[in-house]
């Protein structure tokens, strides 16, 4: 099977991959950079990292709509369940199958509280395995030490990395964070949103490129073949 990743907007992504669609972060209908028409596309499943309203985000409405699982660490899966939405809970760590691949939950250094203030569980990294191709979306993270790990144990093929700072790490932890994974491919995310995570994304691509390393710079709308 073919993987596509389409970049919405934010830290939100879309991939295709046969007759599967997987939503990652879907924060869409206040997102002022987003114009993906999820009516018009396949979700089968929503992944998302935390619970903070630029990740979370459509996921609940979508799930209910189109009856889409949404995976997602423990904590938030109850509270998502309670709003009516379809859900996976998972924690830190174990391999989950699907019939398009599979996705682990790995650290992320962050926060996670739902709309309503509560903790939401860990946040987190998660690593997508789909057709031979693993894709490793960070999450809001700091730079952290085990990126070295997943770059040691797990070895992804592209990598999708904030770079907005503020909430998150920025240009140049980011770039030491694509070293440290070892991907080939390097994609920006959680940028340029809001007036506090504006980021330079031409100084980010032309440090990745010093690298040895490809950035896969996407405008909300673009997509990359795997």
């Amino acid at each position: 099977m073919s993987v596509t990743i389409e970049y919405i907007a934010h830290s939100a992504f879309y991939i295709k991959t046969g007759d599967y669609g997987i939503l990652i972060d879907p924060f869409i209908s206040d997102n002022p950079n987003a114009d993906f028409d999820v009516t018009k596309e396949v979700v089968t499943d929503i992944v998302v990292t935390h619970a903070h309203a630029d990740h979370l985000g459509d996921s609940i409405v979508i799930s209910r709509d189109k009856k889409a699982v949404i995976t997602c660490i423990f904590e938030l899966a109850n509270y998502c369940m309670e709003k009516g939405a379809y859900t996976n809970a998972v924690n830190m760590g174990g391999k989950i199958n699907f019939d398009w691949g599979s996705l682990k939950f790995l650290p992320s250094f962050h926060s996670s509280s739902n709309l309503n203030g509560d903790y939401a569980g860990m946040p987190a990294a998660v690593l997508f395995e789909i057709d031979g191709k693993k894709i490793y979306h960070a999450g809001d993270t700091c730079l952290h030490n085990e990126m070295k790990v997943v770059g040691e144990i797990y070895k992804p093929d592209i990598a999708l990395l904030p770079i907005g700072s503020h909430f998150t790490m920025d240009i140049d932890d980011a770039v030491i964070a694509a070293q440290w994974l070892g991907a080939q491919k390097i994609g920006p995310m959680h940028y340029d949103t809001f007036p506090p995570i504006k980021a330079d994304v031409d100084e980010f691509r032309q440090k990745i490129e010093k690298t040895g390393k490809e950035c896969v710079l996407l405008k909300p709308g673009e997509k990359i073949e795997l």
